[in-house]
């Protein structure tokens, strides 16, 4: 009889279980929606994941659920079937939450009206239900609290209306604003209250300070006192719970519970389970001595160093689990580390380039398919996707896994940028006074990376006009290929004399395959330049410095023809507002000899720029700078305009001087500059504040160089994105002289 029953049992079982089965993979011939009141049904049915045609499945059914749920608009849904033909109807049965329809706010007097509009999202026409009224709530608190009213009391009364509407009155009691007079801490026994406070942002009232609770920032207070606590060994520290209580109603206490627990010394390290890494590899990166207090701070930065030593060989699904033994007051960490599948590339996806050809986007990859993932390539290739300026800095990666054996298809995610600008402006400098500019530019023609501008350069001392065109990927290779031509008219005034100068230029470049980040570039030029002296009675007071000049000034057109090499390795990591890394470039020019031309010169210049992230968000940048030019052949003494005027902006820049004002009469064939920022970004990498010192001079022979005679300047400026370009503005103390120098500038040196 028993095994009757069991056997029946068992029937009746897989008769269900085939029923339901079949039931599963039926036809859906029709979907209803029932319920919606304030919504369109297409709405629903179109944030299904199943449509009329498909097989009913149950995980295409909880999909469609958690979707619905997910727009906030429906608080219960149901999904039902009933047969229909030799299918099912699908019964979505849904039950709306209230729309808004009024909403008024009552005793709001601290906060305007206009500042809960901003903090707010709850609108007429919004839908309603719990969590968006708690939401509502904290969000009202919070902003009271902020302002020094934590014991602000608001409720929110609601009328039902026909047709699930809903009115709703918001109403606060806001009492009187109250400080904070004391904080107590009990059960701290190592460390004293004093030491404790120093750690909080929030602080007692006093005379220059209000005492609010503000929540956020006080939340954060307690994560700062269990890492403190925790960097001291204390790894079983709890702070809290904590009482806020009224003194009278202006004044509030707040007291923090605090467990200590007990104080560990480290005790060793053991690892298990590595296979790939050498043991005696994974500990070089812990560093705390055996005996000294346990530092969690320290222990979780050395765990970043081993996660990101297995990331970078493609180990993504590692497992490495410390486990802490405690010995008495010794701790010892036992790290069990399981490898799991080493993950390969297997597809390479970008999205989101609406302008710019995937190809461009291609060559900044360090990964390719079939390489392990590295993590330290990905990053790189993050970094030099956003330096090509065409996106914005949000480049976002996703992976996904594509089979048993862990290898993943990558995504790189791009948002698109303004590559191009037409742009005019009006600046101010010592040297040139007002000076204007009227450019058009792109960055990125035609989604190919080929770089165009037209300029139009003027003001009292200088007038340019330039064409110039750059393709950085010549026939799809790594070959640069640019031209350029211009005319200028430079008015030098305090050397009294001015120069015109037409001509054009082509640039051959290529990358060196066997050093990372470095490309070489032969450039080859000819023009031609007439000097006219402006002021000969001051030429003639210093005749031997200007012998050269006083000699070009009795001559017509005199032309150059010079071919260049420049080298140059950038490392930076971002472009905008470097954090580290670096930029080295070496330009070596030489005129006339084999080339031609009515000039025989050699000129090089040698720069060299470091960045380093410091404190905080504080980058320090410096730059040295060598210059040398000399004549050979022919010629007795280098172009007046190829020696070097420093001062001012620019290449040659040291702020607190006037521009091209430090050096001998007639310009210097020698030049060094060293210059070094703090650079703070005030908001993103969009606006930097700086405080600078820059020093340098100008010689004619090495024998008269002296750092001791070098001109020093210091100050603070700020430097702003814009769409049309790198605006910066510097107010410079000149140390030599004294007095101030203001500089407004379009690009950066550094």
């Amino acid at each position: 009889m028993q095994r009757f029953i069991l056997c029946s049992i068992l029937i009746l079982l897989l008769g269900c279980f085939a029923q339901n089965l079949y039931a599963a993979g039926e036809t859906i011939y029709e979907i209803k929606v029932i319920g919606a009141e304030n919504i369109d049904p297409e709405l629903v049915t179109s944030a299904l994941s199943i449509r009329v045609g498909d097989s009913l499945d149950s995980e295409a059914v909880a999909k469609s659920i958690r979707s619905l749920y997910r727009m906030g608009i429906f608080s219960d849904i149901q999904i039902e079937t009933e047969p229909y033909r030799t299918g099912v109807t699908l019964l979505v049965k849904v039950q709306e939450n209230p729309v808004v329809s009024s909403i008024e706010y009552i005793g709001f007097k601290t906060i305007k009206k206009e500042r809960i509009d901003e903090l707010v999202s709850v609108r007429v026409g919004s839908y309603w239900s719990e969590g968006v009224k708690n939401q509502l709530l904290r969000t009202l608190k919070n902003e009271y609290a902020s302002k020094g009213f934590s014991n602000a009391e608001i409720q929110i009364f609601e009328s039902h209306g026909a047709k699930n509407k809903i009115g709703l009155k918001v109403q606060v009691d806001e009492g009187k604003r109250v400080s904070i007079k004391q904080i107590t801490f009990v059960g701290n026994n190592y460390f004293d209250g004093k030491t404790l406070q120093k750690k909080m942002k929030t602080k007692t009232s006093s005379f220059l300070r209000s005492g609010r609770l503000e929540q956020e920032k006080f939340d954060a207070d307690l994560q700062t006192l269990t890492a403190f606590y925790k960097k001291n060994g204390f790894i079983d520290v709890v702070i809290g719970p904590y009482e806020i209580q009224p003194l009278n109603d202006k004044a509030i206490e707040i007291v923090i519970n605090i467990y200590e627990g007990t104080k560990y010394n480290f005790g060793g390290i053991n690892i298990e389970g590595n296979e790939f890494f050498p043991i005696e590899e994974l500990k070089e990166a812990f560093t705390m001595k055996i005996g000294e207090p346990f530092d969690q701070e320290i222990f979780d930065n050395e765990m970043r160093i081993i996660y990101g030593k297995y990331f970078d060989e493609g180990f993504i699904y590692a497992s490495i689990v410390p486990e802490y033994v405690k010995e008495g007051d010794q701790l010892i960490v036992n790290i069990k580390i399981n490898e799991n599948n080493r993950a390969r590339i297997r597809q390479i996806h970008i999205t989101g380039n609406r302008r710019t050809k995937d190809k461009v986007i291609r060559r900044q990859l360090e990964v390719s398919p079939g390489d392990y993932f590295r993590q330290n390539k990905v990053i790189r290739t993050q970094q030099n996707i956003y330096n090509l300026g065409f996106f914005e800095q949000d480049i976002r990666l996703d992976y996904t896994p594509v089979n048993s054996e862990g290898d993943i298809d990558l995504q790189f995610d791009v948002m698109d940028r303004a590559s191009g600008t037409a742009n005019g402006g009006v600046g101010y400098n010592s040297q040139d006074k007002f000076v204007g500019q009227l450019s058009v530019a792109q960055n990125n023609l035609f989604g190919n990376n080929w770089s165009t501008n037209l300029t139009w350069e003027f003001g009292g001392n200088t007038q340019t006009f330039e064409f110039a065109f750059t393709n950085p990927n010549l026939m799809d290779t790594d070959i640069l290929l640019g031209t350029n031509i211009y005319y200028t008219k430079k008015t030098w005034s305090s050397f009294h004399y001015e120069i015109f100068t037409r001509g054009a230029g082509l640039r051959v470049g290529q990358t060196v395959p066997w050093i990372d980040k470095t490309r070489a570039v032969i450039g080859y030029s000819l023009y031609s330049k007439k000097y006219r002296i402006t002021n000969m009675d001051a030429i003639m007071a210093d005749s031997s410095s200007n012998a050269n000049l006083i000699e070009l000034n009795k001559l017509s057109w005199r032309y150059t023809s010079a071919t260049s090499l420049t080298i140059s390795r950038d490392t930076r990591d971002n472009v905008f507002f470097p954090t580290k890394g670096s930029q080295f470039v070496i330009f070596s020019e030489i005129a006339g000899g084999m080339f031609g031309g009515d000039f025989d010169y050699f000129k090089q210049i040698a720069q060299v720029n470091w960045y380093m992230d410091t404190w905080e968000k504080l980058i320090l940048r410096t730059k040295w700078r060598f210059g040398y030019v000399t004549a050979y052949g022919r010629s007795k003494d280098a172009p007046p305009d190829e020696k070097f005027y420093l001062g001012g902006t620019g290449a040659d820049g040291i702020r607190g001087f006037p521009d091209s004002s430090i050096g001998p009469s007639g310009g210097g064939t020698r030049a060094i500059i060293f210059s070094t920022e703090l650079g703070y970004p005030l908001g993103s990498d969009q606006i930097i504040a700086v405080a600078f010192f820059d020093a340098g001079n100008s010689y004619n022979k090495m024998r008269d160089f002296n750092f001791l005679n070098f001109k020093k300047g210091t100050g603070l400026g700020i430097r702003i994105r814009s769409p049309f370009g790198l605006i910066g503005f510097d107010y410079a103390y000149n140390i030599n002289d004294g007095g101030w120098e203001p500089h407004l500038q379009f690009g950066t040196t550094f």
